[in-house]
């Protein structure tokens, strides 16, 4: 009966200390960010926006997704911005005016950006091309005639062939 009390004094002890640093790793983590919104589609904007832009900090991390104290500090100034009635082009565009192209997944085309955006279209044209010239080398290739000489050396291969 005493192994009994000691085992589930033990097992209480230890559940005991699971949920003290659960609670402890969540609040030192920044724990769950609460927002009011005055309605779902304000809610869907916050989500959508938090999810398109990328954390300086973080390697290729949405602000949404991130627990960066920046993104942290991003998310806030989203939700300011969105409760101000502020449209999703202006936010993203004094977010992007504050901490530069590089929070955007998806960079503007802007003169700067066209070899970025370019490159792809050149590629795929290139390739295009170069499977246009292959078909038709090989097309030109098949329908050179054999000389007499290659002609009466492949019937006599084939008919060996046929006698054996």
């Amino acid at each position: 009966m005493a192994l009994i009390r000691w085992l589930l004094a033990a097992l209480l002890i230890t559940t005991a200390m699971t949920t003290a640093m659960t609670l402890s790793s969540t609040a030192l983590a920044g724990g769950i960010e609460v927002r009011d919104f005055d309605n779902p589609v304000q809610k869907e904007r916050y989500r959508d926006l938090t999810s398109s832009m990328r954390c300086p900090l973080c390697e290729n991390q949405a602000i949404g997704d991130s627990d960066a104290p920046i993104s942290g500090d991003m998310r806030d100034r989203v939700y300011t911005l969105l409760q101000d009635g502020k449209s999703d082009t202006e936010i993203v565009s004094y977010m992007v005016q504050r901490f530069g192209e590089y929070i955007l997944y998806n960079p503007r085309l802007e003169n700067r950006t066209y070899l970025l955006w370019g490159i792809p279209i050149v590629l795929l044209l290139a390739g295009a091309l170069l499977v246009v010239f292959l078909v038709r080398a090989r097309r030109n290739a098949s329908a050179a005639s054999l000389s007499a000489s290659e002609r009466a050396r492949l019937d006599e291969l084939i008919n060996r062939k046929r006698s054996q």
